[in-house]
């Protein structure tokens, strides 16, 4: 066990210094925006503003998903927003989402602009909006936004809990560890005794609720969130999970979805900015690599 802490909480916190870690440059006590920065718009009705975190991919799936199933209407522009950087307290992000949270989406196919913001509610936005990858029927529907919901209630445990201290935070905690680690383990308990009665989370059809979870639970069996923490929780004890995973894997669709906005792994399979479906074929960071190579030899 380790040795107990000496701290003890005052009886009114204040905000004294950075709170360490990886993202100790961005966390604040206070919501607003830091500096003035306007947005870009594109030419496409949907501009969507992100990163190619787990919930940014939520949603990039998802319009990927609807062009390749014919919805043109659903083509965008998808913007790099550099969280490390602070990019999400300029005043133009803070303006469409006061959360200063990515992603965030603005749909200009109406008379006015509409902003959306919070992963869960864009994907039901654009579900609804297209009619596609949300049942009808009120029974598989409300199915279908039961996970949803799990999912955005859920994960905040994976991510800010589990991922956090096991990954980022400055000092190892054995408490703090052992009790997300518990939640995390006990959360894809629940996904695998799901998938082993049903081919997809919300019952026979691919669905958004299998678009918000996969970026997540299917992250962490595939082996891509928290460094080893695919060995650490032993996700070759939810095979169900896994199958599922290595089945939405194959979707070309979800393999560009991950591509947007996305920042790390192999420069091929980062596409910073998106705005044309062809930008998966000439703008990809290795391509532009190369290409800013070729023009700076004489």
């Amino acid at each position: 066990m380790s040795e107990p802490s000496d701290y003890t909480p005052p009886k009114v916190w204040t905000w004294t210094a950075p709170s360490g870690g990886k993202f100790a440059s961005t966390n604040r006590p206070t919501a607003g925006a830091t500096h003035e920065q306007a947005l870009p718009v594109g030419r496409h009705p949907l501009q969507l503003y992100s990163l190619g975190t787990p919930n940014g991919v939520k949603v990039t799936i998802l319009l990927e998903e609807l062009l390749a199933a014919g919805h043109t209407q659903a083509e965008y522009d998808a913007w790099l927003i550099r969280i490390g950087e602070g990019d999400q307290f300029g005043s133009g992000f803070t303006d469409i989402n006061p959360n200063s949270k990515i992603p965030a989406l603005v749909d200009h196919s109406g008379d006015q602009p509409l902003a959306v913001f919070e992963s869960g509610s864009i994907l039901l936005y654009l579900a609804e909006k297209f009619g596609a990858f949300l049942p009808k029927d009120i029974a598989h529907r409300t199915t279908c936004l039961n996970w949803l919901f799990w999912q955005v209630g859920s994960a905040p445990y994976i991510g800010g809990g589990f991922g956090h201290f096991y990954a980022y935070a400055p000092e190892k905690i054995e408490y703090a560890i052992n009790r997300f680690t518990m939640e995390a383990k006990r959360q894809l308990d629940v996904l695998d005794r799901r998938l082993a009665e049903s081919p997809f989370i919300a019952g026979p059809d691919y669905t958004i609720a299998d678009m918000a979870i996969f970026p997540w639970y299917g992250g962490l069996v595939e082996g891509w969130l928290y460094n080893d923490a695919a060995t650490f929780l032993s996700v070759q004890d939810y095979p169900h999970l896994k199958a599922w995973a290595d089945r939405l894997l194959e979707r070309p669709a979800v393999q560009r979805g991950r591509m947007v906005n996305r920042t790390s792994g192999a420069l091929s399979s980062q596409l910073h900015e998106r705005h044309d479906a062809s930008d998966f074929e000439t703008k990809t960071q290795d391509r532009l690599e190369r290409q800013k190579e070729n023009s700076s030899k004489p």
